[in-house]
């Protein structure tokens, strides 16, 4: 599984791409794997205020709904619409086309884990 080194991960299995005060959120591959085929993605509305470690949508697939946890805190500026017609880009692209929405973030997040400690954290699940 890839976890790329620029990233930081939730114990929820978000990742988080963080430049200046935006953060971009998405799940991680380890998210996905456990998921199956992502058939439905609702991430929280744009202007939405949502604080960090929260619910802020649900993610389903053929196997489950699961909630999408917030990984920061901040002000919602954009989810990707793409995900609407296709939210199968999630499993193909989880990093990159993938992305589930970008927050103005309104603190530096805590609690999150560089590419190898969130490798070991999930060693620790299977």
């Amino acid at each position: 599984m890839n976890f790329p080194e620029n990233l930081q991960y939730s114990k929820e299995h978000e990742w988080v791409r963080i430049d200046g005060d935006v953060a971009v959120v998405g799940i991680t591959e380890f998210a996905v794997s456990q998921l199956g085929d992502v058939t439905l993605v609702e991430g929280p509305a744009v202007g939405a205020v949502i604080a960090a470690d929260t619910v802020v949508g649900t993610i389903e697939s053929v196997k489950a709904v699961s909630d999408l946890f917030s990984p920061v805190g901040g002000t919602v500026e954009a989810i990707n619409e793409d995900l609407e017609d296709e939210p199968e880009k999630v499993n193909d692209d989880a990093y990159e086309a993938g992305w589930i929405f970008r927050v103005r973030i309104d603190a530096p997040p805590a609690g999150l884990m560089d590419a190898a400690a969130y490798r070991a954290y999930i060693q620790t699940l299977e």
